[in-house]
């Protein structure tokens, strides 16, 4: 079941990256970024509502506290990256490049998880690098 959930984001940051590239001509990608997370807050919260998992917020710990701020902290730098270089690249360059990202996380989930790199997705690795380094240069 994950890989539907995993199939929908890649389908949702395609689109995402469509509609950024239309949306942010003329604008200041900051500006860009900061309507885009005010949607995302309010859509956030109401499936939050909806499923009524709010009450969840009183079992956090403060761990889950430090890091769910640092990925949000990430998330917020990513997204302003991601937005400037929309607005001076080719969405054709700059999303793929942005996927490098994928390679990033299997080394890091190695480094601080432990998590185990198979031959299979150590070669994947490998060619998302190469691939993002041929767009690049």
């Amino acid at each position: 079941m994950w890989w539907i959930y995993a199939l929908l984001s890649a389908l949702f940051a395609a689109l995402t990256a469509i509609f950024a590239k239309v949306g942010i001509k003329g604008v200041d990608t900051d500006l860009a970024t900061a309507i885009r997370t005010v949607v995302i807050i309010i859509i956030a919260w109401a499936i939050v509502f909806v499923k009524g998992a709010n009450g969840g917020i009183a079992n956090l710990t403060r761990q889950n506290w430090i890091f769910l701020i640092l990925s949000g902290c990430a998330t917020g730098l990513s997204w302003i990256c991601y937005f400037k270089a929309l607005q001076l690249g080719k969405v054709s360059q700059v999303a793929p490049v942005d996927k490098l990202s994928v390679a990033l996380s299997i080394v890091l989930a190695a480094v601080f998880l432990g998590e185990s790199i198979s031959l299979k997705t150590g070669i994947a690795a490998g060619l998302i690098i190469s691939g993002t380094l041929v767009l690049i240069f």
